[in-house]
């Protein structure tokens, strides 16, 4: 690196240096000469170049005052050496200060137009416009206030409009944004780190005359620029918002416009230039007030959500800067300001958060203390006003706006009620306000509720019968709410965050009564107040709400409810919400054939008890008003029912359990004493067929678990099991009433243990009584709960003889390389021949007629009198629900067969333990059984197959006779009569009710036959029906279920279906082991491939080993 030159501070030395360079740029003002003297005075240091400053201007500026075109890089060499000498010295001229700023700005300007900016280069405009910087900052003294006086007001104001012009039009982002540069070092409101002429309060009252001559052209000029192209960049905009701000602060200063204009009238030497000067008299002021309020709307509107965070900020000191010096004369502008203010509390930028805040409380303060003994309004009405102005304007802004303007104008609302804190509870004892800002909340939150799946949507096996461990499983089908005024999920969310600031500072008591009324009011109401009472409540309890540095700078802050009174206006809200005529609703469009059933108990003449009294003797003592809920509703209203009417329902009842799990959160441990009132109607709906009802109450019930101290839903249930059963005890007895009573039952089963099941006997006792009553009338509400018991039992008490089983046969199946005894095996066989020609058969009978005594007797001989032990409760009940299936078998309903089946499932698997229970049980239950496996609807006989697979598990001896002579007929023709359809049919064909029982009968068949330890004429039948399954022309999943068939029966009988398989197709050659021995002949042996030989090779490599192990 080259050593740093010693500067010439000589300024005779300094004179002789450059006065060679400045003497040939005079001569010949070219590109080079002008860079030698730039070099050149880089080498002179500043005292001394400032005493030589007119010296060495005068070549460079002679170059810009010679007439005619010049050389856009000549122009831009001069300006880049002009800027060099201003930067370093002061201009202390006025002559140089007023020519120097005209030949610049004829340098930016068209010659043919000098209005307009010239046609040049960008780098040419930036180093002129750089050049312009550093002469505004280079004036020395008060020669630059000179520019301010009215005799300047042309030259300035075309300076002004060649800024402003490059400001708008020009396309470098650099250009655009030194051009508002040096406007703002023109008008001296420049805040870069250089040391700036700091003005006397007269030179600024000057100032401001003189610039409300250009205040409607700058302010709107560059309001065009702030709401222009977002491509021009943020730092564009962040400079035109400065501009904006420094010249209107200056223009409409407070201060100013209090002193008055001068009384001394214009003097007569300026000419027409007189009539360029501006009056800021009252009425002018007034005037440019309404025009900015106009402009200020439209610049708030589009950078209140600009992507860049530095712009929202810039509008935050804009406000600031505004407010702190024009409050008084931007009167009509006040409230834009304070939207624009209110609406930055929100910002997602803590930052721009973090001013806000500050300039709030600084606005605040400003206003307490300067209107103080005035009759001036005060900073609370002038924002509870607006407020309601906003409250007002709401819902027709939420109709008309786009998704972005509608967040802005919530965020603002939002930060109103931040900005007020606590005042907000003295604004809203004010009945208009109150009145106001709620009913613009109910119009906002309106619910779009035309969506026909909400209605559709079942959950049979979801919310009633789900598996209990599934914690997450209600997540994955929770409905979005849709509204019909927005979309964007953010506007929800400020809405929300509205209700919860008003809870928090708002008199719990007046929000939630003044909402009750509302929700009694009218139900067009009642689903948006439930949302915002619930919101209420949840602020009123501090949760989720943003409150750090909001406020107005009162010592008395906002604070959350005290837990006593959140606790009473809780238990006035969940009173409405579970009344009856708000909990019970319809929420099923179709009369259903549950529906009819169900009916007949809510008729006069149908009310029904699990009592042995008739309730119909005491009807008065229990004359409550029936109520048409989902599970019961009159013909008429179902059948009239709307999809809107039943979404809104629906929704109503969704939001009043997201409202009763919110209040929960909200009181916490305090909560549990509620939950005698409010667990069992939770519950109620945790049974409902509708899925987005059952779903919701699910949620519900996991947050009240939480929050009330739960670990789980088994231990909530649990823990208030005793009231819990107490009163479905008591509904039951009054079915008509309390049709819901079954599954309530149904969900504390599903979601409890085997520690419930002393607790809930009583109850199981009196529902199998009802079904003994009248099967006719209660099976249909009853048959869910049972299986929803069974289901439970099952769960509870898992059987191990399944896995007994399993573990025997794979013990004594044979393995391959178990080494084959021949003198056994040859023994065997002479017997097998003699026992089939009669010969030792009289031994064997006679041996057979004399039976050996049983183990019972034996026992009855030692043990005297047979007392028979008392069964398991589990497997009493049991015993007690598979005795009314065997008459819910036979039942006309289809659905309630179909139940009925499965609940008989899931006895045999509970009773698998004990044979001897189970045996007389399943004699029993065969006849019908049979008829829906042989003459029903091919749902039931599916159904039913799996019932026989089950029984076949335990009951294998029993059933063997009755399946080999009753069932496998038929279950064989069957598959053989569908098998050429099957294989010709396309793919639509999987999708059928015939495809479905083909499979599962092919499924179900081997593992039959192995447990029941057929016969060989019954184990052919099978073969014969399944042999079609094995070709390649049906579909994948008939051949893998007939594949499944022949390993199980490969396990019952292995050489003779070894040998089938080979007679179908013999992969190859057998040669005997000795020449004695004849050759082996197989029908399969020689054949072609064909459909059937991958299926047959497959399972001749997975059971026999591979085709060349065999063949060795």
């Amino acid at each position: 690196m080259p050593p740093v030159m010693a500067q010439i501070n000589d300024p005779k030395i300094a004179f002789a240096y450059l006065r060679p360079a400045c003497v040939l740029l005079t001569r010949a003002p070219t590109v080079t000469n002008v860079e030698t003297l730039s070099g050149q005075l880089k080498e002179v240091n500043d005292a001394t170049l400032q005493q030589l400053q007119e010296y060495v201007l005068f070549p460079l500026r002679f170059v810009l005052k010679v007439p005619g075109p010049k050389d856009e890089k000549l122009v831009q060499s001069v300006a880049e050496a002009v800027s060099h000498v201003l930067e370093n010295t002061c201009v202390q001229s006025w002559e140089t200060l007023r020519e120097l700023l005209s030949e610049l700005c004829l340098c930016l300007c068209s010659p043919t137009d000098p209005g307009k900016p010239a046609d040049t280069s960008e780098e040419l405009k930036s180093s002129v416009l750089r050049c312009l910087d550093a002469l505004l900052h280079a004036a020395y003294g008060d020669i630059v206030f000179k520019l301010f006086e009215p005799v300047m007001l042309p030259g300035l104001g075309a300076a002004i409009s060649l800024l402003l012009a490059l400001a708008e039009k020009e396309k470098c982002r650099d250009v655009q944004a030194a051009a508002l540069k040096c406007l703002q070092s023109l008008t001296l409101q420049c805040d870069c780190t250089q040391e700036h002429v700091v003005p006397s309060t007269e030179e600024r009252c000057a100032m401001g005359r003189t610039l409300a001559s250009f205040l409607p052209g700058i302010t709107v000029a560059v309001a065009r620029i702030i709401t222009g192209d977002l491509r021009q960049g943020h730092a564009v905009t962040i400079r035109a918002i400065k501009v904006m701000s420094r010249t209107v602060g200056l223009v409409m200063e407070d201060a100013q416009i209090r002193a008055g204009e001068p009384s001394e009238t214009p003097s007569a030497d300026l000419g027409r230039i007189a009539q360029l000067m501006v009056l800021r008299t009252p009425a002018w002021v007034k005037s440019t007030a309404g025009k900015l309020s106009v402009l200020l709307r439209k610049i708030i509107s589009c950078t209140s959500s600009h992507l860049h965070w530095r712009v929202r900020l810039e509008m935050v000191e804009l406000d600031n800067h505004l407010l702190a010096r024009c409050s008084q004369s931007l009167g009509e502008c006040v409230g834009p300001l304070l939207e624009a203010l209110v609406g930055a509390v929100n910002d997602e930028e803590p930052r721009v958060r973090k001013r806000c805040e500050g300039v709030l409380c600084e606005v605040s303060q400003r206003n307490q203390s300067g209107v103080a003994g005035s009759s001036a309004q005060t900073f609370t009405d002038v924002l509870s006003e607006n407020l309601h102005s906003l409250a007002t304007s709401l819902p027709r802004l939420m109709r008309t706006s786009d998704d972005q303007k509608k967040l802005f104008v919530l965020n603002v609302f939002l930060g109103y009620l931040k900005v007020l804190g606590p005042t907000v509870s003295v604004v809203l004892n004010s009945a208009a306000h109150l009145e106001r800002i709620s009913k613009a909340l109910m119009q906002v939150l309106e619910l779009d509720v035309m969506d026909v799946h909400i209605v559709e949507e079942r959950s049979y096996a979801v919310a009633i019968e789900t598996s209990p461990g599934s914690q997450d499983s209600y997540a994955a089908h929770i409905q979005r709410k849709h509204f019909l005024y927005f979309t964007d999920e953010k506007i929800f969310s400020a809405l929300m965050e509205i209700c919860r600031t008003l809870g928090y500072y708002g008199n719990i008591y007046l929000l939630t009564d003044h909402f009750l009324d509302l929700y009694q009011q009218s139900s067009a109401y009642r689903r948006q107040a439930a949302m915002a009472l619930n919101e209420i409540v949840r602020g009123a309890a501090g949760i989720a709400v943003a409150t750090a540095g909001h406020g107005l700078g009162s010592p008395v802050r906002g604070h959350s409810a005290s837990r006593e009174d959140l606790k009473v206006a809780v238990v006035s809200v969940m009173e409405e919400y579970t009344s009856l005529h708000n909990w019970h609703l319809i929420t099923v469009s179709e009369e259903t054939e549950r529906d009819r059933q169900d009916q007949q108990l809510l008729s006069p003449l149908g009310l029904l008890s699990i009592s042995n009294n008739n309730v119909a003797t005491n009807t008065k003592a229990n004359s409550l008003q029936v109520i048409p809920s989902s599970s019961g509703a009159p013909p008429s209203s179902s059948s009239t029912s709307t999809i809107h009417q039943l979404n809104s329902n629906i929704w109503q009842l969704c939001i009043q359990l997201e409202g009763v799990a919110h209040f929960a959160q909200a009181l916490g441990p305090d909560f549990r004493p509620l939950l005698m009132t409010s667990l069992y109607p939770v519950l109620e709906k945790a049974g409902e067929e509708t899925l987005l009802v059952s779903q919701a109450a699910l949620g519900c019930m996991r947050h009240v678990s939480e929050a009330c101290g739960y670990d789980s839903l088994k231990e909530l249930i649990n823990d208030n099991s005793d009231y819990l059963l107490n009163d479905v005890s008591l509904n039951l007895q009054r079915l008509g009433q309390h049709p819901q009573a079954p599954r309530v039952l149904t969900v504390m089963l599903t979601h409890s243990d085997c520690s419930l099941l002393p607790l809930v006997g009583d109850v199981v006792q009196d529902v199998l009584t009802a079904l003994d009553l009248s099967y006719a009338h209660t099976a249909a509400l009853f048959c869910s709960v049972l299986h929803a018991l069974m289901k439970a039992l099952a769960r509870w008490f898992p059987s191990s003889r399944a896995k007994t089983r399993e573990s025997a046969g794979s013990k004594h199946t044979s393995s391959p390389e178990d080494v084959l005894d021949i003198r056994h095996y040859l023994l065997d066989l002479r017997k097998q021949k003699e026992l089939a020609e009669g010969v030792g058969i009289e031994e064997d009978d006679g041996e057979d007629l004399v039976p050996p005594p049983t183990q019972c007797e034996d026992v009855d001989d030692i043990g005297g009198p047979d007392v028979k032990v008392e069964l398991p409760a589990h497997l009493s009940t049991t015993k007690d629900v598979m005795e009314r299936c065997v008459h819910l078998l036979s039942d006309p309903c289809l659905r309630l067969r179909l139940k009925a089946l499965d609940v008989l499932e899931l006895c045999v698997c509970v009773l698998s333990e004990r044979e001897d229970e189970l045996l007389p049980l399943a004699h029993r239950c065969w006849p019908a059984l049979l008829q829906r496996l042989t003459a029903d609807d091919p749902l039931a006989v599916l159904r039913a197959f799996r019932v026989l697979c089950t029984l076949g598990e335990t009951c294998g001896d029993f059933l063997r006779r009755r399946v080999s002579k009753e069932v496998l007929p038929k279950l064989s023709s069957s598959l053989v009569r569908q098998a050429p359809i099957s294989a010709k049919a396309g793919p639509v064909y999987t999708h059928t009710l015939a495809y479905k029982l083909q499979l599962a009968v092919l499924r179900g068949l081997g593992s039959l036959c192995l447990r029941l330890n057929l016969g060989d004429a019954d184990l052919d039948a099978v073969c014969e029906a399944c042999l079609p399954y094995l070709s390649c022309r049906q579909p994948i999943r008939l051949q893998e279920a007939g594949r499944s068939v022949f390993q199980h029966l490969i396990r019952v009988d292995p050489d003779a279906f070894w040998f089938t398989l080979n007679e179908l197709h013999c992969p190859c050659s057998y040669v005997p082991p000795h020449p004695d021995l004849r050759p082996v002949r197989l029908s399969g042996m020689g054949r072609p491939r064909d459909e059937y030989s991958d299926n047959v090779l497959r399972l001749l490599r997975e059971e026999f080993g591979s085709v060349g192990e065999a063949a060795s």
